[in-house]
This record gives structure tokens, C-alpha cells and sequence, in this order.
């Protein structure tokens, strides 16, 4: 009925008695009392089989117990959806058992709250009906052009939370699981408490950077190579036809040690620490959160199955079902796109080489800045790669999650997270292990270098060592994430949302939150999703490779805090309601944070012992300094350790030394490495060094993982308290049916 409301009256099915509804409950209703709202574009609404699909949608909601009222304007039709509440007095008959409710209550028409009321309806809409449509394939064929429940009752989360003067107050976690549901309340729980236990590493890494700057004139590292004037570095690339003077990297040496000093190894073990200690509090804040909502013995496959139910009484259970011959080709495809994510550093690989070459020819300019300008340009390119890259790893995670046909959707979505986090973590971290582990150590050394295609050069290191490469990359891509992810996250919803909101709204009170509503911006199953996965790859970048980087925990507090009010502002404000979902933990993120803990541990120990210079200076400082014997005052113990560490090559065994710049007036020069100079293999001083490094690295990793443990040990996953409240509350169910049972004996 076009240009007025129309009115449809719930049907009872057969075998059901149900009251008959007042004519005018539809029109007589307040607006705020609607649970879903369906739009349809009548520009497009031209096929007369789409209107007849959309007809048949609403009669089968009519026929299972919903009553729904149109509305338009000059190009939308409005459809208000609204259960009957004998829906939802069936959903509570099926998830609360009956000795939890006195008898007669069970029958009672009774109020729920307003998140499930959204939950079972959004369910309904999105299982198949009669003729085999959801909500989601009608939505995709134009049939519908949007549905979404109706924000309502939000004006207290915009006062007390969703503004940015809130930025440092409590967040209200019972009012947002209140309006969001559980699932959203626990990711804002689990996000303030992850910001919270920021502080004391973000304190930690800022101490152990700023204790570099005590030494920063006084390390006996830097003054060596400030002072080298005669010490002539070998030419590094094709770029750099000429000879450096060691002198000219004082600043660098200076600034590396800011970050590459005896405080990383301490840091780090403190990490592994910290991500533990981290893990083992939230869980026991989890249950705390848990048992006061009430969902200690709540169920998820419970949940589905009385969904299922309430939708069609004859609904059988999804059995769970495990095909090898998909298993097997899922993890072909999944190591495939791995591959691919390896490759993709390979390119970078490529990028720096071939940049290195072009900035020497094109911005001459640059001098010898040239390294510095490729490593940050290189970094700026790989960011460009993770933003391309996130997006066809979710289509493929999406394609592979398909393919493998899981049971309900918290299965689905447990099989998601998997593929799509392994797929992002190769994605952002297999250049930083590029770098860490394998920049500068398949080059060969001078008069023997590797080439790409037998033409250009590979890429070395920073004259100052590989961590000064590792922790520009580092702070360029977490700064970006954190800045311009930031910013375009917020502003893109905000300008779309500003020019969705020019047309004025309708004078009409209903019409017009309707249209409110549909003019914020639209949410998708995985909205949420999103927002987790951000977190997770930013708690990677937080722990893992944090002893090349110290300040990452403060820079991760810092986007937190916007991070929380920002995302506030979106679900609030700018976005349509989130679908409430029932959770009572936060899933397989769970495990994405265990695992994470762990390859932290790996990686750090392994940036200790081959990226830094933390082992070659112990080695130095014991077996071949000056105070191998026992400490003196009146010499530094790392005096001569520059020299040392510098393997010599003779100018005169270079390939075309005349084309190399000052090669007359000098015969040998240096580079960073351990080789003979006599028939350039590895000298005694680096195999030793070699064994020192795996030593500590499997000393390091096994101290780390058993602090760990002992951690996870001593600290319960569930307080005391709580473990007490469940069983009191177990012990005040199973006592009545005791009393009753004695009466029934006497």
C-alpha cells in the first residue's frame, strides 16, 4: 500500500494457539519499540520478481510471529519489523532451565532485554525461509537494499563515553554490553585492559631508550668510531663508488646506541614476561566480567540450537563433519598464499636494489643518504603492499572459510580468524625478518659480492649495523598504522556519514529516525572482526622484534587511548547498530595472543644473539679486550672492540679498483664481518662467535618460555572468589530438588 502505513496482522501457525492481536498494535506503537528495519529503493524495485520475493519475505514473517508496518519517502520504502513476544518467551523456555524459574512464570509473558530481542530476530531474517531466501540473498539480488536494527537509548554511551573529552575515563563496560551485547562489551574489556597493562611497558622501553642517551657520549663504542679518521670503509653498492671514512657514521653509531644497548636483552626477557603476566590477568578479569553478567554456564551450541528452534520447531542440529580431502586442499591454498606473502618481501628485496640505483643516478643530491632515503622509501612501499595485501587476504580467508563448509557462525568465524590473521602476520613481518635476519648476510664481501640477475648489487646493511635498518622499518610502519590508518578510519565514516545526512530527515518522528538510521553508515558481519585484528597486529608489532624497537609499547598506549573513543564514535555515532552477539570470552583471539607471546620470545632472542651487537661485544669484552683478565679502571673494557670487528680486504684485490674513487691512496679497506684477509673465509673469531650466538639463543629462549610458565602457573586463570560464587550458585540449584526429593521418600 503505497503513500500510507500498512498494517499486517500476526496469523497463528497451525498446531500453535496465539491470542489475537489488537488491529492497531502496529499503528499504536512507539517507534523506539521497533527491533528491525527494512529498506527497499523504489528506483530499482522495477522487476516484478523482485516484488514478489519481497512479499513472499514478509508473509513467511507473518506467518512465524512478526508483524511489520511501511512507510516512504520520495525514494526509500521503510519496513518497521517486530516480533511478538511469545517468540521470545519461547527462547527463554528453551535456555533457562526449569528449576532456575518458579513454576508458572515459565508461561508468564515476561520483558527481555533488548540485545537478544535484536539477536533472535537478526537470526530469523537471516535463515533460509519457505523459499529458500534469507535476508542476506535478498539483500544482495536488490530485493532489500539494507536491514539493520535501530539505534535507540544511545544518548547516555554519547555522554558518558563516545566523545573524545572521555578519552581518560572509565569506560562504562555494563552499558555498552547493555546496548552492544556481550561480544562488543568484552572486546571493549579486553581493549582497556590491554591499554592499562601498556603502562608499565611503555615505562620500561622509554627507560631503556633514554638510558641510552646517559652513554650517548660516553659509550667507548662511539668515541672509537667518531674518532676512526683513519679507518677507510670498503664500498658498500654500485651507488657508492668511493671509499667513507668510518668517522663520518658518528651520528648513526650514536643514535643505534640508543636502542642497542645492554637494556635490550633485560627488556626483552621483561616482555616475555609482561605478555605472559598480561594474558593470565585478563583471563581472571574475564571471569570476573563473566559472572557478574551471568553467562558462567551459558552454552554457545545451546544458544544455536534454541535459536534454530524458535525459528522452526522441527529444526535438527548441524552435525559436526570433517572432510581430509578439504582439510587438504585448504592447507595447499593456505601455504600458496603464504608463499605468495613471502614473495611479496622478495619484491621488496627487489624495490630497495633497484631503488638504491636509481636515487644514486637520479638524486645525486643525496650523497651519502642514499641507504637512508631506500629504507625509508622501502618501508613506505612495504606499508603500501600491507594495505593492498589486507584485502585480498581477507577475500581468500572468506573463499577458504567458505570452501570449508563450518557448522554455525562462531565456527565460521573461529576458522576465519586463523586464516586471516597467519595470512596478515606473513604480510606485515616476513620483511622485518628480511631484514633482521637476512639483509646484508648473502652478500658476500668486497671483490666477491652476490647480484641480482648478475646485474645489481644486493643490498647491505646500515654502516651502523642491521638494528638501525630494523628499527627504522619498525617505527615508520607502526607510526603509519597508528596515524594515517587512524585518521583515514575515522574520517572516511565521518565525511560519508556528513554527506549521507544532508537531505533533511522527514517531519514525520518515525519516518524520521528511521531514516536517521539508514543514513549512518552500514555494518558487516566482521565489523568487529576488524577492529580485533587491528589489535592483534598491533600487539605483534608491541612484542614482537620489540628489542630492536623499545618504544613501541608507549607508541601503542598512545593509539590505544585514541583507538578506544575513536572506535566508540563509530559504533555510536557513526555507524548503524551492531547485531548483539552472546559471548562469554574473546574466541580464538585468545590463542592468537598465546601464539604471539611465543613468536615474541623466538624473535627477540633471535634479534639479540644475530641482529644486534649485544654478543660480539660480550664475546670482545671476555676473550679478547682488555679485560679478559679481570676489570680494570684505567681502561674501558670495550677499548679496541671497533678495530676488532672490522675485517680487513686489500684494495688491490677489487675487480676494477681504478673505478672505485681514491683507490691510489688507499690499500686496504673495512667491513663489518670476521673474515680472513688472507683468503677471506670465516676467521676462528667468527665460528666461536657463531656458537656464542646459538648458546644464548637456545639459554635465552628457554629461560624466557620457562618464566613464562612459571608465570601462567603461578597466577589462577580464575580467581578464587569466582570459582566460589559458581559453585555456591550450583550448590543453592541442586538444593531444593534435594528437599523435595526427601519429602517424596517420607
Amino acid at each position: 500500500m503505497r503513500g500510507e502505513e500498512s498494517l499486517r496482522i500476526l496469523v497463528p501457525t497451525e498446531g500453535e494457539s496465539l491470542p489475537l492481536m489488537d488491529i492497531n498494535t502496529c499503528e499504536t506503537e512507539a517507534p523506539e519499540l521497533w527491533d528491525y528495519v527494512l529498506v527497499v529503493d523504489r528506483r530499482t524495485q522495477r522487476n516484478p520478481g523482485q516484488v514478489q520475493r519481497q512479499r513472499q519475505f514478509l508473509e513467511e514473517l507473518e506467518n512465524q510471529g512478526f508483524c511489520y508496518k511501511a512507510m516512504e519517502d520520495q525514494e526509500k520504502e521503510f519496513f518497521g519489523i517486530r516480533a511478538d513476544n511469545r517468540i521470545f518467551d519461547r527462547y527463554r523456555r528453551l535456555m533457562e532451565p526449569e528449576d532456575t524459574v518458579p513454576r508458572g512464570e515459565l508461561s508468564r509473558p515476561t520483558s527481555i532485554q533488548v540485545t537478544n530481542r535484536i539477536r533472535i530476530v537478526n537470526f530469523v531474517l537471516n535463515n533460509k525461509t519457505a523459499a529458500g531466501d534469507t535476508l542476506q540473498d535478498l539483500v544482495k539480488d536488490g530485493v532489500f537494499e539494507a536491514g539493520f536494527p535501530l539505534h535507540k537509548g544511545e544518548e547516555h554511551l554519547k555522554k558518558k563515553w563516545a566523545r573524545w573529552r572521555s578519552m581518560f575515563q572509565r569506560q562504562p563496560i555494563s552499558d555498552i554490553r547493555d546496548y552492544f551485547g556481550e561480544k562488543v562489551a568484552l572486546y571493549f574489556a579486553w581493549l582497556g585492559w590491554y591499554t592499562y597493562m601498556l603502562v608499565p611497558a611503555a615505562v620500561v622501553g622509554l627507560i631503556v631508550f633514554l638510558s641510552g642517551f646517559s652513554q650517548f657520549e660516553a659509550s667507548q663504542i662511539s668515541k672509537e668510531i667518531c674518532k676512526a679518521h683513519d679507518i677507510y670503509m670498503c664500498p658498500r653498492g654500485d651507488h657508492n663508488r668511493r671509499f667513507q671514512r668510518l668517522s663520518d657514521t658518528c651520528a648513526y653509531a650514536k643514535l643505534t646506541h640508543l636502542f642497542d644497548n645492554e637494556g635490550t636483552v633485560l627488556f626483552a626477557i621483561f616482555m616475555a614476561l609482561w605478555a605472559t603476566v598480561f594474558l593470565e590477568l585478563w583471563k581472571r578479569e574475564r571471569a570476573r566480567v563473566v559472572l557478574r553478567w551471568e553467562l558462567y554456564g551459558w552454552d554457545e551450541d545451546q544458544e544455536e540450537m534454541a535459536l534454530g528452534l524458535i525459528n522452526y520447531p522441527d529444526c535438527q542440529p548441524r552435525l559436526h563433519q570433517h572432510s581430509y580431502l578439504r582439510s587438504t586442499v585448504i592447507l595447499v591454498l593456505s601455504l600458496l598464499m603464504i608463499c605468495l606473502m613471502i614473495g611479496m618481501a622478495h619484491v621488496l628485496v627487489v624495490y630497495r636494489v633497484l631503488a638504491a640505483a636509481l636515487f644514486n643516478s637520479a638524486l645525486p643530491f643525496l650523497g651519502e643518504q642514499v641507504t637512508t632515503a631506500v629504507v625509508v622509501s622501502g618501508a613506505l612501499v612495504h606499508y603500501v603492499i600491507i594495505l593492498i595485501m589486507t584485502k585480498i587476504n581477507k577475500y581468500v580467508a572468506l573463499k577458504l572459510c567458505d570452501f570449508e563448509k563450518p557448522r554455525t557462525f562462531s565456527e565460521r568465524e573461529s576458522k576465519f580468524t586463523i586464516k586471516f590473521f597467519t595470512l596478515q602476520f606473513f604480510a606485515h613481518f616476513s620483511s622485518l625478518v628480511y631484514i633482521a635476519f637476512i639483509l646484508g648476510r648473502i652478500n658476500g664481501h668486497p671483490g666477491k659480492t652476490v647480484r641480482l640477475a648478475g646485474l645489481w648489487k644486493l643490498e647491505e646493511c646500515h654502516l651502523s649495523g642491521c638494528m638501525m635498518d630494523l628499527f627504522v622499518q619498525m617505527a615508520i610502519i607502526m607510526g603509519l598504522k597508528q596515524t594515517l590508518s587512524n585518521c583515514a578510519e575515522y574520517l572516511r565514516p565521518w565525511l560519508t556519514h556528513k554527506y549521507r545526512s544532508l537531505r533533511a530527515p522527514s517531519q514525520d518522528p518515525e519516518l524520521g529516525h528511521w531514516q536517521r538510521n539508514y543514513r549512518l553508515n552500514p555494518v558487516y558481519t566482521f565489523s568487529l572482526f576488524d577492529e580485533f585484528m587491528e589489535m592483534m597486529i598491533q600487539y605483534g608489532f608491541t612484542t614482537i622484534f620489540v628489542a630492536a624497537f623499545p618504544l613501541a609499547p608507549l607508541l601503542a598506549l598512545f593509539s590505544n587511548l585514541v583507538e578506544i573513543r575513536l572506535d566508540a564514535i563509530k559504533m555510536v555515532r557513526l555507524q548503524r547498530r551492531l547485531v548483539p552477539r552472546k559471548a562469554k570470552d574473546i574466541g580464538t583471539w585468545l590463542q592468537v595472543l598465546e601464539i604471539i607471546g611465543v613468536l615474541a620470545v623466538i624473535a627477540n632472542g633471535m634479534v639479540i644473539a644475530f641482529t644486534s651487537e649485544f654478543i660480539p661485544r660480550v664475546v670482545y669484552k671476555y676473550r679478547y679486550g682488555p679485560c679478559r683478565r679481570g676489570a680494570q679502571s684505567e681502561v674501558d673494557c670495550f677499548t679496541g672492540y671497533v678495530n676488532h670487528s672490522l675485517s680487513v680486504f686489500y684494495t688491490k684485490d677489487f675487480q676494477d679498483p681504478a673505478k672505485i674513487e681514491g683507490s691510489e691512496n688507499v690499500t686496504e679497506c673495512r667491513y663489518r664481518d670476521y673474515f680472513s684477509a688472507q683468503d677471506s673465509n670465516f676467521s676462528e673469531q667468527q665460528w666461536f662467535l657463531l656458537a656464542i650466538r646459538l648458546a644464548f639463543l637456545i639459554l635465552f629462549e628457554h629461560v624466557a618460555l620457562c618464566i613464562k610458565l612459571i608465570a601462567a602457573w603461578f597466577v589462577p586463570d580464575v580467581p578464587q572468589s569466582v570459582k566460589n560464587e559458581v559453585l555456591k550458585k550450583k550448590y543453592r540449584r541442586l538444593e531444593p530438588k534435594s528437599c523435595r526429593s526427601k519429602s517424596t521418600d517420607v
